[in-house]
């Protein structure tokens, strides 16, 4: 006798099966790792022998002996508020710029979207020459105007501006993502202010901001995901500033100079696949996924809080 199904049981296998795609992926790509990230922070496990139970030791490890573990924390953090501040400003401020132009905004918009196009090791490594202390361009015209130029990435104090530079010179992303916002407020509105007399100022506050502001929670919540998995840059700049070189079988040991450049990613990579201690790259990884969510969590929260207020 055939099986039937009732008109729910099919509405609900029928959901099951266009969500199936999204299950999958979620379950194998978030769920899965998610899970075994937690098992392995409690073994002691070096990827080659048997995970053996050891309980908190890895995270009494990360949190009280491991001394690489605060400057690591205290960068990451140093970098997602100064990186993602600086870049919704000035990605904002590219787009109102741009938006304005009468005569060559395509020029300029192509111009300044252009060096995000670049791969971001290339990028980094032409940015680390043209920031050389004693033979980049940089430096030699700041020479010629009677500026002497700072070490960059040879200097722990600039090390992290550098950085900071050189996310900025990329900032094409996140002007293209203002400037299609800003053209889409409606001109009624601006036409409007003016006849109430609002000037420049007044016309950004009370139009264009509130018009703008789910992009720019946007802009600052994919930003602090990005930059608490910042990796690359820091890395490759660390290492070409240094002019250690890099060959077959070489080990990288991060943050030059003086750990100024470390952030936990780069601790995660370390420990993980360099050290073999599996446990505490776990640790690591799932106290960044908590200060991510955290920092999201927070935002979000208060983006929810401005919309109340403003009903």
């Amino acid at each position: 006798m055939a099986l039937t199904l009732s008109s729910p049981a099919r509405r609900r296998l029928r959901t099951l099966g266009f969500l199936s795609p999204w299950l999958i992926g979620f379950s194998v790509f978030f769920a899965y790792p998610l899970i075994a990230t937690v098992y392995f922070s409690f073994m002691h496990y070096n990827q080659i022998q048997k995970p053996d139970f050891v309980g908190l030791r890895n995270w009494k490890y990360v949190f009280e002996q491991m001394p690489l573990f605060g400057p690591a924390l205290w960068n990451t953090l140093w970098l997602v508020v100064v990186m993602v501040a600086l870049r919704v400003v000035f990605g904002l401020s590219l787009g109102l710029l741009i938006t304005k132009i009468k005569t060559g905004a395509g020029f300029f918009r192509t111009a300044f979207y252009l060096p995000y196009l670049a791969p971001p090791v290339a990028a980094t490594v032409a940015f680390v020459f043209l920031l050389n202390p004693s033979t980049g361009p940089v430096n030699e015209i700041l020479a010629h105007v009677g500026i002497t130029g700072p070490n960059w990435f040879n200097d722990a104090a600039w090390a992290k501006p550098s950085l900071v530079l050189l996310s900025l010179w990329g900032i094409g992303d996140l002007m293209v993502i203002f400037m299609a916002a800003l053209l889409d407020v409606p001109r009624e509105q601006y036409e409007a202010a003016e006849l109430d007399g609002a000037g420049a100022w007044s016309k950004f506050r009370y139009v264009t901001w509130p018009s703008i502001t789910p992009i720019v929670m946007f802009a600052v919540v994919t930003g602090v995901v990005q930059t608490m998995q910042y990796y690359t840059q820091a890395l490759v700049a660390g290492k070409i500033a240094s002019g250690v070189s890099i060959g077959p079988g070489s080990v990288i040991q991060p943050g030059y100079p003086d750990h100024s450049t470390l952030t936990v990613p780069q601790l995660v990579y370390s420990m993980g696949f360099q050290n073999f201690n599996t446990g505490a790259a776990c640790v690591l990884s799932l106290v960044l996924f908590a200060i991510a969510m955290a920092v999201t969590m927070l935002l979000m929260r208060k983006r929810s809080g401005l919309l109340a207020a403003e009903d």
